[in-house]
């Protein structure tokens, strides 16, 4: 009997994954990959080219269906005839840090009132504001728009054999789950807010048709169904198969902390963006700027690869001797400091050493996230277990440092493509038309030390004082 296969997709920020799965199982067949350019703005044509080249040699022979993740906010303008107009604004394109102060203030109740109608207080990574930034410095470009898309919509749609609007399944679409991080579509009332969209840009702009998590949106010149697809960090939840009681935090490029919710999350403090998932729950989501680019930063300032980077962490005491890293590199995102720059604290001629540098990268890295996890169970949500995942999961350093520090049991599932698995999870969903996803086995986890040791302990309360005291000075 032939195997039943499906496709999952991550256009990040850093590249294109192609998962080929078993659509019963979820095993991976065949995988391809393609970088995408180094830069806060890229023109979505680099992505297409990606994804043919990730799937060159015939990837996607014998493929039912398609589920693109993407990554989240980034904006792609189309003008009427469906071209791009600029170059799309990413998610960590801070350019307009002042357009979110800006609409924070012109809208009645300022952060309440966005928090309640959106679940977000809008900051320079979400696609409100960046529709704002063009509306004010590229008039021209602003004219000439038409419509608005996420990257995964994007891809999404270019995928589509048939992409008229009045012959194929509604024209463009968007799901839940990316939809929420756009400050200008609602979860709790799951609708757009185009008044706030006018708000931002000055006029209307056609948005993507919102589809169902399980809901078949075109298919593909060689006949595969496509799924709705979704953001990222949704796309991850759903290839980790995350329950209630999970939370993940992903050390990747950024770093971000979300669990499920059976509720709407609204946090006026604008800490937690109170996210939908791409099953029909929420996914309140915590993100910083700044997560492993922290370890393989100072690495390269200390001269060794990542592996001595670890060892050197790994031989100074809890604490770095009293060497404490903010490792603002490039502004940061939570707490909300877009112009931010690092600071090193408490440095002495006697721990100013590699060791206690690399220890306070580490800690200072953990430390941000440990506080998303605090205020993700502010709100409510239940921190049962951590799944650590993305590039800086590997280090053995971090594994050893983090159930300390978050104060909860750690598990570490095996190394994988989590974004691309939840996209072919959700083409398999819509390839059987169930009510629930496939009951994929998640992979295997390891169980990372669970001891709490009182200088480590110490480590959060010293790094919350310089916190504290820093934003002081920097906001």
């Amino acid at each position: 009997m032939s195997r039943r296969l499906v496709a999952g997709v991550d256009t990040s920020t850093q590249s294109t994954k192609v998962l080929v799965c078993d659509a019963d199982t979820g095993e991976v067949v065949r995988e391809g990959r393609a970088g995408h350019p180094d830069a806060t703005e890229v023109d979505p044509a680099h992505w297409w080219r990606a994804f043919g080249e990730a799937t060159d040699g015939a990837l996607l022979d014998g493929v039912a269906a398609i589920g693109v993740g993407g990554q989240q906010h980034g904006m792609v303008l189309l003008d009427e005839a469906g071209d791009v107009v600029r170059d799309a604004l990413l998610w960590n394109d801070t350019r307009s840090a002042g357009a979110a102060t800006d609409l924070i203030a012109e809208l009645p109740g300022g952060a309440a009132g966005w928090a309640d109608a959106t679940g977000l207080v809008p900051v320079a990574s979400f696609t409100v504001t960046k529709l704002r930034w063009v509306a004010e410095h590229e008039p021209d470009n602003a004219a000439r728009a038409a419509s608005v898309m996420l990257p995964h919509d994007w891809i999404t749609h270019l995928l589509r054999a048939d992409r008229n609007p009045e012959t194929a399944h509604g024209g463009p679409t968007t799901d839940r789950g990316d939809a929420s991080g756009t400050g200008y579509w609602s979860p709790a009332s799951g609708s757009y807010q185009p008044q706030l969209l006018r708000l931002a840009f000055g006029r209307d702009l056609a948005v993507p048709r919102v589809a169902g998590p399980a809901e078949v949106v075109g298919e593909t010149v060689a006949g595969a169904l496509l799924a709705p697809g979704t953001g990222d960090n949704m796309a991850a939840a759903l290839g980790l198969g995350l329950r209630p009681g999970d939370v993940v935090v992903s050390l990747g490029t950024s770093g971000t902390v979300f669990g499920v919710s059976e509720r709407p999350v609204v946090d006026i403090s604008g800490t937690v963006a109170g996210f939908a998932d791409a099953t029909g729950r929420h996914l309140p989501l915590v993100a910083t700027l700044n997560a492993a680019r922290v370890l393989s930063t100072v690495a390269a300032l200390l001269g060794v690869d990542l592996s001595t980077l670890d060892e050197l962490a790994r031989s100074a005491a809890p604490g770095a001797g009293g060497l404490t890293l903010l490792p603002y590199l490039d502004g940061e995102r939570t707490p909300n400091l877009p112009d931010a720059r690092g600071l090193l604290n408490g440095i002495t001629r006697g721990n100013a050493t590699p060791a206690n540098l690399a220890r306070a990268a580490v800690e200072g890295m953990l430390c941000g996230l440990a506080d998303g996890i605090d205020a993700v169970r502010g709100l409510g949500v239940p921190v049962e277990r951590v799944l650590l995942i993305g590039g800086a999961a590997a280090s053995a350093v971090v594994r050893e440092i983090a159930p300390a520090l978050f104060g909860v049991p750690v598990s570490v599932p095996d190394p994988g493509e989590y974004v691309a698995l939840g996209g072919a999870r959700q083409a398999a969903w819509v390839l059987d038309g169930g009510a629930e996803p496939p009951a994929w086995r998640v992979p295997g986890t390891a169980t990372a030390a669970e001891t709490l040791a009182p200088p480590v302990g110490e480590t959060r309360k010293v790094y919350a004082d310089v916190r504290d005291r820093a934003q002081a000075l920097l906001r």
